[in-house]
């Protein structure tokens, strides 16, 4: 049988995304990823009033909200990893995020009283979660969850593990700036797919690294995607949680490459802003997980079994 793939491009979650894959019927296994895209935002939405996780928002402060167990799963992951002082994970940032906008057509920088305000709003301790009845409680009226820094790795492995489930051979699964390759690429002759690094000071498609993969996920986060630009003063859309304006940092962008999506998006938010030497004493002191470091002078870091 001839290996060939079968890709389907649609715009999802304020991104373009691409699904490739290896499969005697593609068609309706592509109809059913996209479905469950679709719905996973519809749940997840830190920005659609009427997503399940809206709901949340919409009782902060009155009473807790009964949740899907995969929405619940992630919340709760998400909140374990936003109580460690050394991440800059937050997912109760979202009032910050909101107050900022960066990204979105209304974008605007905030005065310092309303980033103060937000900043009142973000305290994750507030987030009180009910394991017997999968409740989701924010104590504080004005409180929001965003799982934006996570969510893409979650639905990668979701879509992983049903691509298992239906017998698809190979595939590669692009949630941008989240991208699995799954299986091998037959196309060469070790079998390993071949992932771009995008340079962040040149138009995208231009690449300063190429990774080679197989069954493994290669998440980036980057100071160069969304940024709203003042007076000539640029703002990257990656808060501080502790200040509630952009990090400050001499990194350009993080690269995660890891056999878990999730698990790169949680190492690239864990230690994006973080020093130099520190990024790269973690990435080579972790098992099963890899990394490039690109600075804004250029410079390019890889973690030691990389190179």
């Amino acid at each position: 049988m001839t290996w060939t793939l079968t890709e389907r491009v649609v715009h999802l979650m304020g991104t373009r995304i691409s699904l490739q894959i290896n499969h005697p019927q593609p068609e309706p296994i592509l109809d059913e990823m996209v479905a469950r895209l679709k719905d996973d935002e519809q749940r997840f939405s830190a920005n659609d009033p009427n997503s399940e996780l809206m709901q949340i928002t919409k009782a902060a402060g009155v009473a807790p909200v009964a949740v899907d167990p995969e929405l619940y799963r992630l919340i709760k992951i998400g909140y374990q990893e936003s109580l460690d002082a050394t991440s800059n994970l937050n997912i109760a940032i979202g009032p910050l995020v909101q107050t900022w906008r960066i990204g979105f057509a209304d974008a605007r920088v905030p005065t310092a009283s309303e980033i103060k305000h937000a900043l009142t709003l973000t305290d994750p301790h507030e987030i009180k979660l009910d394991d017997k009845q999968q409740t989701v409680f924010l104590q504080k009226p004005g409180m929001t969850i965003d799982l934006g820094a996570l969510a893409k790795g979650y639905f990668a492995d979701l879509l992983s593990e049903y691509l298992k489930e239906v017998g698809v051979e190979s595939a590669l699964i692009d949630l941008g700036g989240n991208i699995y390759a799954f299986g091998p690429m037959k196309q060469h002759d070790d079998q390993l797919w071949r992932i771009g690094i995008q340079n962040p000071q040149l138009p995208r498609g231009q690449f300063q690294a190429i990774v080679a993969v197989c069954n493994q996920s290669v998440v980036t986060s980057g100071i160069y995607e969304r940024q709203l630009v003042v007076n000539g003063k640029a703002y990257h859309h990656i808060l501080d949680k502790r200040t509630g304006y952009p990090i400050e940092t001499e990194l350009a962008s993080l690269t995660i490459i890891s056999r878990q999506s999730l698990d790169g998006e949680l190492w690239t938010t864990r230690l994006f802003g973080r020093p130099l030497t520190e990024i790269m004493n973690t990435l080579n002191g972790l098992p099963d997980i890899e990394g490039i470091v690109i600075m804004k002078n250029g410079d390019c870091y890889q973690s030691e079994r990389l190179q």
